[in-house]
């Protein structure tokens, strides 16, 4: 099940929500609105040195798509 991100339209709040089908009805918890905007989710991963975020850095391989091509963007 993913969990997106949104933006609350009315009061300007961030809140996640876990998605389980497509048409689920969004509502803000601050205000109860459903005017809500979905926002491009940013994650951090670790890489087991007890840094949790890592850096981006672009992939000279895959065919020179900016990520290396694995996360469908191109």
């Amino acid at each position: 099940m993913p969990i997106y991100e949104y933006l609350c339209e009315d009061c300007d709040t961030h809140f996640e929500k876990i998605v389980i089908n497509k048409q689920q009805e969004i509502a803000c918890p601050k205000c109860a609105s459903k005017k809500a905007t979905i926002q491009l989710s940013v994650f951090a991963t670790s890489n087991g040195t007890g840094n949790s975020a890592q850096s981006f850095t672009p992939s000279s391989s895959g065919g020179g798509s900016c990520c290396g091509g694995g996360c469908g963007c191109h």
